[in-house]
This record gives structure tokens, C-alpha cells and sequence, in this order.
């Protein structure tokens, strides 16, 4: 089974960007969906953006990610991405990594990165 770690949170003002990182160990990111998922205090985790696909061509993001962040995928370096940029106080949550086996059908998740948008 695979492994995952995210990195790459912290304080950041509104308007500014910021880039997670997700490390997998254990298995190949090729053998899953992967995605990003976000959780604000008092809320219940949401979808932030999904790729998928052997090319990695099939991606969706939540309407408020659209325009404004980026997930993509280093398979050499088994690592999920999420770019974020013009962050909005209401982009602040916990952000998790997701991986789902392609053919198991079963999740696996990460710690979770803190992310904080403030002035």
C-alpha cells in the first residue's frame, strides 16, 4: 500500500501562493487517482482537484479552485503537487493528499498540511 506525506503549508497573506507537495512511498502514484482534498474548521472535506488517467490528462478541480490552482504529477519523483496561487482567506483548511488504487478502489490519505491565509 502507499504511503503519503504532505508538506509545504503555512501562513501566507491573501493574493499570495503557495505550493504542496505530496510524497508517496510504498507503491507507484501511476497505479492511482490522485487528488487533494481540503478541510476548514468546522467543515466537512471537500475536493479540491482530481488527476487522473495514464496520461494524467484527466483533471477536475472544485469551482473554487478553478483558475487559480494547479495539481500535477512528477512520477519520477512518485510526488503530487497542488500550485496555489491568489489565495483567498477562504482557502484556509488542512489540505490533504488522496490516493485511490485504480483497480481496488480503495483510499489512502495523508497527515495533512495546515494552510493559512491571513493578513
Amino acid at each position: 500500500q502507499v504511503q503519503l506525506v504532505e508538506s509545504g503549508g503555512g501562513l501566507v497573506q491573501p493574493g499570495g501562493s503557495l505550493r504542496l507537495s505530496c510524497v508517496a512511498s510504498g507503491d507507484s502514484i501511476r497505479l492511482y487517482a490522485m487528488a487533494w482534498y481540503r478541510q476548514a474548521p468546522g467543515k466537512q472535506r471537500e475536493s479540491v482537484a482530481i488527476i487522473s488517467g495514464g496520461s494524467r490528462d484527466n483533471i477536475n478541480y472544485s469551482d473554487s479552485a478553478k483558475g487559480r490552482f494547479t495539481i500535477s504529477t512528477d512520477s519520477a519523483k512518485n510526488t503530487l503537487y497542488l500550485q496555489m496561487n491568489t489565495l483567498e482567506p477562504e482557502d484556509t483548511a488542512v489540505y490533504f493528499c488522496n490516493a485511490k488504487h485504480l483497480w481496488t478502489n480503495l483510499n489512502y490519505w495523508g497527515q495533512g498540511t495546515q494552510v493559512i491565509v491571513s493578513s
